[in-house]
């Protein structure tokens, strides 16, 4: 029997600690729907203490889950811990995870605190969550600069005072993979009650090696990976949940364990992720990527056509990749589209929701032949979007663009329900369309990030636009869909000037396990 290794998804967590990637509620409860069937065992799904928000999107998150652990992350603080209870309390099965920094830089340059009171601080904390729940974590941040004596020293106590997971997070991403390995093992075997815990590590991507960091990891005795859905996360990201668990399903021959995850699904949740944080997945991207299962070289088409396994080591089927994605057009009725969308885990609280979806489905069939379970995860984003209180939206838009001539944009807006109209010209439409955006607001944003995806194939592809804010400080991601490229792309900008002019309060004490 092999062991089984825990896959700990911190999507929702550290991965909306992106610059821009906050998520709502509503977003969220999509995303923990979709990670339950990927059947991860274990889902991050906030920092109760953040805001009010984000407590309210881990409670409802944990009265929903049934099938997979739902966790909250605390600091060692008293407030902390009995917040996340709070949030967790209904959860058919829940964790407290709480955390300290454990490294010399980190304890004196960021706590202030004597290395002392980090140890009776990460104790204290841990004794008062094993009060709500027996299944705790414990965090030592930044251990992989840490020191190693100092370092045993709180694992033994933290374990002794309740604590059923210990997690050796490479913070900065400063390991490498064969020191990181070693860097475990020697814990493991130091701590005198090692065995009583499952060791666990959430590596960051800063030089490239998380997934190599965590693997490695793995062959030296951890048994939890924490990782995120295609390797969202602050700064270069975190360890991808699709490369640890297809490394390890794919290298059963070399890795000593085995996880629950149903890979089917995998290609699911890349695609519902991206579209919700707006972070388009690269084309080159491991496992999800565009053309991780393409291939152009001839001798490679030749190879593969012969035996797949000449060049493929994994089939496009495992990841949730097949040839009938194409089932729905403007023939289709209400009854197929609701049965598409709760295969892809999508259900309306009320008809009223249902039938709004239907509405847009009509009108997006009628300007596309062929509807792909992309263009259906962006037609419900988009729909949230509208649901959502809006202050500013789009009423009407006239583009007017001619070689050798400026563009010109004349749009309508309506801001709170009031009527504004400008035009302006521009090095492009968008550019022009954005102009005439900013003499009606006048919000004085940067505009830090324009980006154009196509969502499936085809000249009538719809086209996914995100753009990135920043004002004072305070950055937000904004998205638009529609198979008109320039009407997404002002929906994309409308989207993120809501967020960034009405925001709703969220303050994350940046954690950086």
């Amino acid at each position: 029997m092999k062991d089984h290794l825990i896959i700990f998804d911190t999507t929702m967590r550290d991965g909306e600690q992106s610059p821009g990637a906050a998520m709502t509620k509503a977003e969220k409860i999509r995303i923990a729907k979709a990670l339950e069937r990927l059947k991860v065992d274990v889902i991050e799904a906030g920092f109760p203490i953040a805001s009010q928000g984000d407590f309210e999107a881990v409670q409802a998150v944990a009265r929903l889950i049934k099938d997979s652990t739902v966790c909250g992350l605390s600091r060692t603080g008293d407030a902390d811990i009995d917040r996340a209870h709070e949030a967790l309390k209904d959860a058919n099965s829940f964790r407290i995870h709480t955390f300290i920094a454990t490294s010399p830089i980190h304890m004196q340059k960021k706590l202030r605190m004597e290395p002392d009171d980090v140890f009776e601080a990460a104790v204290r904390a841990v004794k008062r969550a094993r009060n709500y729940t027996d299944n705790v974590e414990f965090s030592c941040e930044d251990s992989s600069r840490s020191d190693f004596e100092f370092l045993c020293r709180i694992v033994e106590a933290t374990i002794d005072a309740g604590a059923t997971t210990i997690n050796l997070p490479d913070t900065v991403g400063y390991a490498v993979p064969e020191q990181y390995g070693d860097f475990i093992s020697r814990i493991m075997a130091n701590v005198p009650n090692s065995d009583k815990a499952v060791f666990s590590v959430h590596c960051h991507n800063d030089l490239g090696l998380a997934v190599g960091n965590s693997l490695s990891a793995v062959m030296h005795g951890a048994r939890q990976v924490e990782c995120t859905i295609n390797g969202l996360g602050e700064r270069a990201g975190n360890a991808s949940l699709e490369e640890i668990v297809m490394a390890v399903r794919t290298r059963h021959d070399f890795f000593p364990c085995e996880t629950r995850i149903d890979a089917t699904e995998i290609m699911n949740c890349s695609r519902l992720v991206s579209t919700i944080t707006g972070f388009p997945v690269q084309p080159n991207k491991a496992i999800v990527g565009a053309n991780a299962f393409a291939h152009e070289s001839g001798i490679h088409q030749d190879g593969v056509l012969k035996h797949r396994e000449t060049y493929e080591i994994m089939r496009a089927e495992d990841v949730g990749l097949n040839s009938n994605r194409i089932v729905l057009g403007k023939l289709s009725g209400r009854n197929a589209l609701r049965t598409r969308l709760k295969e892809l885990g999508i259900e309306f609280s009320s008809e009223q929701d249902m039938n709004a979806a239907f509405k847009r489905f009509k009108d997006l069939a009628d300007r596309k032949s062929e509807i792909y379970d992309e263009d259906l995860q962006a037609l419900v984003s988009d729909a949230e979007v509208e649901t959502a209180k809006e202050h500013i939206k789009l009423v009407s838009m006239r583009v007017h663009t001619e070689t050798g001539e400026t563009p010109q944009t004349h749009l309508t807006l309506s801001v709170d329900g009031n009527e504004r109209a400008a035009t302006s010209g521009g090095d492009g439409p968008v550019d022009a369309a954005y102009k005439a955006v900013e003499q009606i607001m006048g919000s004085g944003v940067q505009l830090q990030l324009y980006s154009v995806n196509a969502i499936t194939t085809g000249t009538d592809s719809q086209g996914e636009v995100t753009v990135r804010l920043e004002r004072g400080g305070r950055i937000v991601n904004g998205q638009g869909a529609d198979t008109d490229i320039l009407v997404a792309s002002v929906k994309a900008y409308l989207n993120a000037l809501n967020k960034i002019l009405y925001p709703v309060h969220r303050e994350h004490p940046q954690p950086a396990n």
